[in-house]
């Protein structure tokens, strides 16, 4: 036992400890995201604030003196990838009645352990959409802090919902009177709720618009939230300098979220024409996580999901798939959004074939996980793509993810910020 702790401690003193130092990576292909070009033979250098300070051809370009770079001549770079629907803190096994014995410390463990499966899978950034007892931002501030191993992240905490709604408690009877820390009905209710989140931490609102999947007593497709209540969820959070995320499966909801000012759709499932076209007049996201419809289908009953919820989903999940290639092809904006959480996590690069058999090229799928997601976040000048003045956040796989997409699931190297997170490519 005592020999468990002092590794333990050992760990933690690294984690708290590793900081960046001037450096630089080789690598034999690099990945212009924003170009969609494939580069050969490219230097990487960055500073001891693990900033990009250069990317250029190797033959050109200079090193700092006694810097010498790590080779990834044998792999292809590329930025970091970023997923702006996770729910960090949740695993699929809470699902259902099995959600009311998970303790907000427990959930907050729970985020410690897959904050580190995610980045060691490729995501150095996520955007956090949803957590009890704001579990997600003691994850962040702790990964902040050095403390903890994770990726960047943008963060919630309770998602606002409706009374009864798809993000309230529905699964205890009357006499406990439970009522998730979300809920606020009315403009003015929405209001104070949008200023408690931010007061205590979120960096983001989300708002549960329509009704769900995973969540007992609704439908998808019925409208929750008021057009009248969207905007002033909308007013308050824009005013206080957060954007907003919406679940959205249903087709009015979603149209009254765009019309609200909403920054981002999650899910957009029934989305129609209109909808679609007023998502490109609003320039509003639509992020639909079309993997995790394979995962509740074939996995969901053996981990506790509801019949309702697997229900739901069969009527709804190949709807969702065809919306997306349908909005795609409408030329709408997208960023790559999976629901982890939902599945496990670490598997999110399994979105990027879906998004491909659905519609997209690689470069596009690669482009809505890199530059868009970025520019959704508000960090366009800061993660996304290998540029100077970007963080050194890097990530390496074997092979050319715009000829094979797969790639991008067994990820083999990793670089948050100028530290190394792992690096796999020696034994390849």
């Amino acid at each position: 036992m005592r020999k468990t702790l002092l590794a333990l401690m050992a760990c933690l003193l690294f984690i708290s400890s590793a900081s960046a130092a001037p450096g630089a990576v080789r690598c034999g292909k690099l990945l212009d995201v924003r170009g969609g070009r494939m580069l050969t033979d490219q230097i990487v250098v960055f500073d001891d604030s693990g900033s990009i300070t250069t990317v250029g051809p190797a033959a050109s370009t200079k090193l700092p003196e006694g810097i010498s770079a790590i080779d990834l001549s044998s792999v292809t770079c590329l930025p970091g990838l970023i997923d702006v629907h996770t729910h960090i803190t949740a695993d699929p096994t809470a699902s259902g009645y099995q959600a009311l014995g998970i303790s907000v410390p427990r959930e907050a463990v729970t985020g410690v352990k897959n904050a580190r499966i995610t980045l060691r899978a490729g995501f150095t950034t996520v955007r956090n959409v949803g957590a009890t007892g704001y579990t997600d931002v003691a994850v962040r501030d702790g990964i902040n802090a050095g403390e903890i191993e994770g990726p960047r992240m943008i963060v919630s905490g309770p998602p606002l919902s409706i009374t009864g709604g798809h993000c309230d408690n529905n699964l205890l009877p009357a006499e406990y009177h439970s009522k998730a820390e979300g809920v606020a009905d009315g403009p003015w209710a929405a209001r104070e709720k949008v200023r408690e989140v931010i007061k205590y931490g979120a960096d983001v609102i989300k708002v549960c618009a329509s009704g769900g999947v995973l969540s007992k007593g609704d439908q998808p497709g019925t409208p929750q939230y008021s057009l009248e209540e969207l905007q002033a969820i909308v007013e308050e959070a824009h005013k206080l300098g957060r954007k907003v995320a919406a679940h959205a499966h249903g087709t009015q909801s979603i149209k009254d979220a765009i019309n609200a000012g909403i920054d981002s759709i999650e899910h957009s499932s029934l989305i129609d024409d209109e909808g679609i076209a007023l998502a490109k007049k609003h320039g509003t996201y639509l992020d639909f996580d079309i993997y995790n419809d394979d995962f509740i289908l074939q996995e969901g009953t053996k981990v506790g999901m509801l019949p309702e919820f697997i229900e739901k989903e069969r009527k709804i999940g190949r709807l969702q798939r065809e919306n997306f290639r349908h909005a795609w092809e409408s030329g709408t904006k997208m960023a790559f959004a999976t629901d982890a959480g939902v599945y496990p996590h670490g598997d999110n690069a399994r979105q990027f074939a879906k998004m491909v058999e659905w519609g997209m090229k690689p470069i596009d799928a690669i482009q809505a996980a890199t530059v868009n997601a970025a520019d959704l976040l508000g960090w366009a000048s800061q993660v996304g793509a290998l540029d100077a003045g970007h963080y050194a956040d890097i990530i390496a796989v074997k092979g050319d993810p715009l000829s094979n997409i797969r790639v991008l699931e067994s990820v083999k190297f990793v670089m948050k910020g100028g530290v190394v997170v792992r690096n796999d490519t020696a034994s390849q």
